[in-house]
């Protein structure tokens, strides 16, 4: 029995549901206590190699080679993983609301949401201790040192970086790949975040993290800037031509890589400054964490 090609209507159906889906009920803590989705399973797993594979007293090569088999182990057992939750799916009689179920769990829609709402109201009503608690939810950040305008800067970053990592990558590998290619990256994304930071020792074993993620999210970065730009069309006081300048200005050469694109967009679309060096408390911030 032939599978459904990706790129589909029927994809582009489910996924559109899985974003609704995501956005009205996702993040909800008591479910994602009792079914944890992929991106906390795969970021401890991804802890655990690290711990097991990462020592200090191996040379750089083999460091190297370790972290790019924790990379293909990831990403070959997530794509697996979504082709035969896609082969059950097409042969269940409620195969497509499991498909999903799992589409929705790679997907981060309602938790940047909630959360820079959440912060938004924390500044107005409490002030900046209660605005670096709730941004904390969003952000790898030292959220202790902000001041208020380095909350509402960070809780504006998180916010694009959330929809290029969170919305459009996933969205773009399923249509193109359908499941195995929203889990792969999946995968790809939770690997750079845990081993993938490029100083210590993380600079040789998550090289190969790195590299996947920039290649995969070339393109997904580019469109999240052009969908913040059309998005600015809709909001008042936003500028959606400011926000492709910036982006096409910007983020071409920006140490934060891919991420810079959306970042970069929602900058010039809300004419702030944003993922540029500055200080804050006693740490020197060149771009967002």
């Amino acid at each position: 029995m032939l599978l459904p090609l990706p790129g589909g209507v029927d994809t582009l159906l489910v996924l559109l549901v899985a974003l609704v889906v995501e956005a009205v009920v996702g993040d909800l803590r008591p479910v994602a206590k009792v079914l944890p989705g992929p991106l906390p399973l795969l970021a401890r797993l991804a802890g655990m190699l690290d711990k097991r594979l990462n020592r200090i007293d191996r040379t750089d090569g083999a460091r190297r080679l370790r972290g790019a088999l924790v990379l293909v182990a990831l990403v070959a057992g997530s794509a697996l993983f979504g082709l035969a939750v896609t082969i059950f799916a097409h042969g269940a009689r409620l195969g497509v609301a499991l498909e999903i179920a799992v589409l929705a769990s790679c997907l981060t829609v309602r938790r940047p949401w909630v959360a820079v709402t959440e912060t938004f109201g924390a500044l107005v009503k409490e002030g900046a201790e209660a605005g670096r608690l709730a941004v904390a939810r969003i952000t790898d950040r030292q959220a202790w040192s902000l001041d208020l305008h380095g909350v509402v800067r960070v809780a504006a970053e998180s916010a694009a970086l959330l929809l290029y990592r969170g919305v459009v990558a996933p969205a773009f590998w399923y249509a193109l790949l359908g499941l195995p290619g929203a889990l792969a990256w999946t995968a790809v994304s939770v690997a750079e975040l845990v081993i993938g930071p490029d100083t210590g020792r993380y600079k040789e074993f998550g090289r190969a993290a790195r590299l996947v993620s920039r290649l995969m999210g070339w393109l997904p970065a580019r469109l999240s800037a052009l969908f913040i730009a059309l998005a600015a069309l809709f909001v008042p006081h936003a500028k959606a031509g400011p926000a492709l300048r910036a982006a096409a200005r910007e983020a071409g050469g920006h140490p934060l890589g891919n991420p810079a694109w959306p970042v970069a967009a929602l900058a010039g679309a809300l004419e702030l400054a944003l993922a540029g060096p500055r200080r804050e408390g006693s740490w020197w911030c060149g771009s967002p964490g």
